[in-house]
């Protein structure tokens, strides 16, 4: 019997989950996006300027696409060819993920306006608001947030490409930062 890839963020929407209150419904996922692929390109000199380090930002672009692609354990057939299993254990969710481990103290040890300006760049990836938005996109995170700002993030389906399209839609990317992902 095969079973169907669990994903431990298929729960209760992010915006519901401890931590951000009435965080912004994600159907409005049309402006920054569009413009993002559209071709409707930012140049990096009208980039908007973080507080957050664009490095952290890539790591956690990079480290978020590897955490979703975990899936759930699956039994192994007895006849199987040798080092088969081990290429699976790679992408099967365990608990004691150590991505999950690094997203999170990266996370936890960013300061307060920075996890702000993470939240909002993936509401902003997200649609929930757009590149003239911004300064209330870090507003609405501030005062929305009121639990550990990990959680909430990596509650969040995909977080690692809301993340980067974020970025993008602010102006920056990763290549320029010499970190591509």
């Amino acid at each position: 019997m095969q079973r169907p890839p669990a994903n431990r963020r298929l729960g209760p929407r992010a915006a519901d989950s401890p931590g951000w209150e009435g965080a912004p419904p994600g159907d409005r996922r049309k402006r920054s996006v569009a413009m993002a692929r559209t071709g409707e390109m930012v140049s990096q000199q009208d980039a908007i300027e973080l507080d957050i380090d664009p490095g952290t930002v890539c790591f956690l672009i990079a480290k978020g696409r590897a955490f979703d692609a975990k899936v759930a354990p699956a039994e192994r057939d007895e006849i199987s060819q040798p080092g088969e299993d081990d290429m699976h254990d790679v992408l099967e969710d365990h608990g004691d993920d150590p991505v999950a481990d690094e997203i999170r103290h990266v996370i936890d040890d960013l300061n307060d306006e920075q996890q702000a300006e993470l939240v909002a760049l993936i509401w902003v990836g997200r649609g929930d608001f757009d590149r003239s938005e911004w300064e209330s996109a870090i507003a609405a995170a501030n005062e929305r947030h009121t639990g550990p700002s990990s959680d909430y993030i990596m509650g969040m389906p995909l977080f690692g490409d809301l993340l980067e399209e974020g970025f993008t839609a602010l102006g920056h990317s990763c290549e320029d930062v010499g970190n591509p992902v």
